[in-house]
């Protein structure tokens, strides 16, 4: 049977399933659940990221300030209704099958959900994020930043996804070491595993973590949330570039978590894994840290589209 992808449509959430991969879409909030056979991996929805935590560069140059906006944005931009479509074709929301009952399930070889996100800036813009699930259970992820005139500099854009439980460690194919767009140095892409989450034991925590030019990241963990799972094996999930390379960082904590700490050990217990794909991040300067912005080749432009598409693998 070619049709190997179920979408089965209630009132309030749309399912894809396909090859041992559950798919959960809330109407108001996007994707909020997916599992790869009975591991979940979401907390909570995706959602578009613009923020970073402010460094010690940022703070001199006053660039958090004239940015700020984009920290609302980061908490508050809101989703949409989303559009469906299954093999190519527009499907109404909620789905009325033929015999006019509400909800119903169809059969597919591929299936899109679009969620466009409004930001609380002034001016407000908007964010696509489409989903695409193909027949072999991958989820293709192409998200979409609409530049604005008026709008400030972006500290990042991307897409952050929250885990249950912590990462015991990530392995990824990139540039090794934690690198930003005016810190690459001269390494090389290669295979590298890291331990845990690391967190640069700055005295005041801010922006760490980062990686760039990543063809894609295997995320490890081995605990849940379900308290029948005592002792589990590890499982993995990948997250593979589609078209270029992407950025990513995976932090024990948010970017807000980070701003809010003055020292490290106001930090709170690590009892997430945050992952987060990048499109598009500035850089941390450094020149000096009294008043010198990054240089403008690595900074991000409020004006200009990005786009950026990753791939969540079976």
């Amino acid at each position: 049977m070619s049709d190997n992808i179920r979408v089965v449509i209630d009132e309030e959430m749309i399912g894809l399933h396909a090859s041992g991969r559950d798919y959960l879409f809330d109407y108001r909030s996007g994707l909020v659940s997916l599992k790869a056979g009975d591991r979940e991996w979401l907390y909570s929805a995706p959602q578009p990221a613009f923020w970073r935590a402010t460094t010690d560069n940022d703070r001199g140059n006053g660039f958090s300030r004239a940015s700020a906006q984009w920290a609302g944005a980061d908490l508050f931009s809101a989703a949409g209704l989303p559009s469906l479509s299954v093999d190519g074709k527009p499907v109404a929301i909620p789905y009325t099958p033929a015999d006019g009952s509400t909800g119903g399930q169809l059969y597919a070889s591929q299936a899109s959900l679009r969620y466009t996100f409004t930001t609380p800036t002034v001016p407000a813009t908007k964010v696509d994020v489409c989903y695409t699930l193909d027949a072999s259970g991958s989820l293709t992820v192409s998200v979409r930043y609409h530049g604005k005139p008026k709008l400030p500099e972006l500290p990042a854009f991307g897409l952050r996804m929250v885990m249950p439980t912590p990462a015991t460690g990530f392995t990824y194919f990139g540039l090794p070491g934690e690198t930003y767009p005016d810190r690459l140095g001269s390494g090389k892409k290669r295979v590298v595993e890291v331990e845990g989450m690391p967190v640069t034991p700055y005295l005041v925590p801010q922006e760490c973590g980062m990686h760039m030019d990543i063809d894609w990241v295997r995320v490890t963990r081995e605990t849940t949330l379900n308290n029948a799972d005592a002792a589990i094996a590890p499982f993995s999930l990948t997250f593979a570039s589609n078209g270029r390379p992407f950025a990513f960082s995976c932090l024990p904590y948010t970017p807000m978590e980070l701003e809010n700490a003055t020292h490290q050990e106001e930090l709170p217990p690590a009892r997430r894994a945050v992952l987060t794909i990048y499109g598009a991040v500035r850089g941390v300067g450094g020149i000096d840290s009294w008043g010198a912005p990054v240089g403008e080749q690595y900074s991000i432009s409020g004006k200009k589209d990005i786009d950026f598409s990753f791939v969540v693998r079976p």
